[in-house]
């Protein structure tokens, strides 16, 4: 018999240190614990969709049609009899990937241009920022809508759209603190010790340009989810029967006498975009040495 034997992980001091931090700024800021709870609470009640109410999103019984909230059904029913608390929860499952994977692409993308863009200089600087410029010329929104009534309306073609039009404002932004930081004491000692431009940029520069770009982000995510919904609210993206929380909001305006068809999707929406801000502004106060220093 083959014994398998598991190898001990030892925590430095260093990470134990910086956990006990991040601990005690969460338990110290209510505004950030707040923000976590609910982003947590939604994680959880979305993955959980299955258990807290069984059944299928898509399932029509039009016997309940239009019902109004209850024990039975908590959201009430919408015009085809369906639980408007299933297809809310179930909605979930595609605008929060949806909104990740935007924002993902946009810091991915974004922050390695203006990065190349800021230490390189000269006529890469110019092509990368004519270009970032001309994208950043037309309102975001409008310009994903281009893009999704060119591909034809999907949950996919959706995510792509926004993605195309997420990347310039972290471009702009990289660039700035790029340049910032270029001509740094510590960024000239790395470029005079030898290393490559490439990485002085990822080891020396980019460890101090991410933690504003994450805050960014954590923002955006909140964005994004909001952008996503108004694809689908106005057709552009996710289509009916699938549930998503634009084109469920879309339907209930239809039925606006029956107020909990479009509500309860749009505070779902309302919800999350609050916690992403909060959590975000949260994370500026923790990073920004200001703030920090009069906590």
């Amino acid at each position: 018999m083959r014994l398998v034997t598991f190898r001990r992980v030892s925590i430095t001091p260093e990470a134990r240190s910086a956990a006990a931090r991040w601990v005690t700024l969460v338990w110290r800021d209510p505004q950030m614990a707040i923000a976590l709870a609910a982003i947590l609470a939604w994680i959880i009640a979305v993955a959980g969709a299955g258990v807290l109410t069984p059944g299928s999103p898509l399932g029509q019984d039009v016997d309940i049609r239009l019902q109004s909230p209850s024990f039975a059904h908590w959201f009430g029913t919408d015009q085809l009899g369906r639980d408007v608390l299933r297809r809310v929860l179930y909605g979930g499952r595609t605008s929060l990937p949806a909104a990740m994977v935007v924002v993902f692409f946009g810091l991915t993308v974004g922050a390695s241009l203006g990065a190349v863009a800021g230490y390189t200089g000269g006529i890469v600087d110019e092509v990368i920022m004519r270009v970032t410029d001309m994208v950043l010329a037309f309102p975001v929104l409008v310009l994903a809508m281009a893009v999704a009534a060119a591909l034809g309306a999907s949950l996919s073609h959706g995510v792509v759209a926004l993605a195309t039009v997420w990347w310039p404002q972290y471009t702009r932004v990289c660039r700035g603190l790029v340049m910032d930081l270029r001509e740094k004491e510590y960024v000239v000692a790395s470029r005079a010790s030898g290393r490559l431009p490439l990485h002085t940029l990822s080891l020396v520069v980019m460890p101090n340009v991410l933690p504003s770009l994450l805050v960014m982000a954590a923002i955006d995510i909140g964005r994004a989810i909001l952008s996503f919904a108004t694809l689908s609210f106005l057709g552009l993206g996710a289509k009916p029967p699938a549930p998503e929380w634009g084109s469920m909001v879309s339907e209930g305006v239809d039925v606006m006498d029956q107020w909990w068809v479009a509500t309860f999707p749009g505070l779902a929406i309302l919800s999350l975009v609050f916690a992403f801000n909060l959590l975000g502004d949260s994370i500026r106060d923790a990073l920004d040495p200001w703030i920090g220093g009069r906590r």
